[in-house]
């Protein structure tokens, strides 16, 4: 094979990974079955309600691998990747609304309802473009993938690190949070973007489209586990853990540790927007409050519940918080907050590793747990 698409195929080779994408690939298959083959009175039945919670869980799944592809690996742990997220949702309303068209409240075909109500006159330059498809979605990967290219360079360039660095970010989501809720920037203020109608030509609404957005989540997790995996296992990867493991030592070797970094960075935060652009038409909505810090700080708790450093952890940290959740809210609203925090605390003293790092002990054999650990091996703890 020829050497620059040996490494995408390097993950293949892996049996987690093949675990990992044949779990993945049945659960999207046995959930697809249950909801088409049988009748909705039928025990068995998967409604649409639950295939659409199911294809939210899974974007978030996806956040979470990006999130663990730069504190699992490169030592960064931002506070900030909501942000991502969020300008990939944005991107995807955009175009969503501008779909809508003179089928709104007010008649326009031009302009959104929310902008009519505020008296705008004409469309921003910003969303010119929207109303075509291969634009919103190259804009899906840009506007989070350029905003993370000018803030990383400036960031690891000035070799702002740790606890400094988690600020930093923190402080950028909450800034754009701030802006994206004024009526005068154009984005639906408070209320941000809702009432999407069709998705290049298809009823959003339909339980067809709901299935296909739910598949396709599945395939965009299952190909954003791949390239993050491909990257780890990569000489790439090899210099990302040095960075977090001796971030000095690997500069003496003679390696331009920002690069690095900006890379990952960048490659993660595109993968956040491409989950933030599949979770919109799902939810029917985008808001400033997905720019959040407390939203952050969720993901983060994911990705430690899972396991750092397996990406597989990352997605059954997404996964069960999420469902805990929605369970959790719907019976005691008020104590959800409580069981996260007290969840977390549970975790980081008992289960350092995460749920992943009990899974692997469990399937190693007891001689091996008896030996000390390598020191390169992906669970070691890192600092951030």
């Amino acid at each position: 094979m020829h050497s620059s698409t040996a490494w995408l195929a390097r993950p293949f080779r892996e049996r987690a990974t093949q675990l990992f994408l044949g779990i993945l690939l049945a659960a999207l298959a046995a959930v697809t079955l249950l909801n088409l083959a049988l009748p909705v009175g039928h025990p068995l039945h998967v409604s649409t309600y639950t295939v659409t919670l199911l294809g939210k869980y899974l974007s978030y799944a996806l956040m979470a691998v990006a999130v663990d592809l730069v504190w699992g690996y490169l030592g960064i742990l931002s506070l900030g990747h909501g942000a991502f997220f969020a300008l990939g949702g944005y991107a995807m309303g955009m175009y969503l609304m501008r779909q809508i068209g003179d089928r709104g409240t007010y008649g326009d075909p031009v302009l959104p309802d929310f902008m009519v109500f505020l008296d705008w006159d004409s469309l921003p330059w910003y969303w010119l473009g929207f109303d075509m498809a291969w634009f919103a979605f190259l804009m899906v990967l840009l506007a989070p993938g350029v905003l993370a290219l000018v803030f990383g360079f400036l960031a690891f360039r000035s070799r702002v690190t740790g606890v400094y660095l988690s600020i930093i970010t923190q402080a950028l989501t909450f800034a754009l949070m701030l802006a994206f809720f004024r009526n005068e920037m154009g984005f639906g203020g408070n209320n941000g973007l809702t009432d999407f109608r069709e998705l290049l030509g298809v009823d959003l609404r339909s339980d067809a489209t709901r299935l296909g957005l739910f598949l396709a989540t599945g395939i965009a997790l299952a190909l954003g586990y791949v390239l993050c995996r491909a990257i780890v296992v990569s000489k790439l990867g090899r210099v990302c853990v040095a960075t977090r493991d001796a971030e000095a030592r690997t500069r003496f070797l003679g390696y331009r540790v920002e690069r690095f970094q900006l890379f990952v960075f960048v490659v993660s935060a595109m993968l956040a927007g491409v989950a933030g652009a599949l979770y919109v038409p799902q939810v029917g909505i985008i808001n400033p409050g997905e720019f959040s810090p407390i939203f952050s700080i969720e993901i983060v708790l994911w990705v430690a519940l899972g396991g750092r450093a397996t990406l597989y952890g990352a997605v059954i940290g997404a996964i069960l918080v999420n469902y805990a959740k929605t369970v959790f809210t719907g019976v005691m609203p008020d104590a959800w907050l409580f069981a996260l925090g007290g969840l977390f605390v549970l975790v980081t003293v008992m289960l350092p590793k995460g749920i992943s790092g009990l899974l692997a002990y469990r399937l190693t054999p007891r001689r091996l747990q008896r030996e000390p650990a390598d020191p390169s091996s992906p669970h070691r703890e890192a600092s951030t």
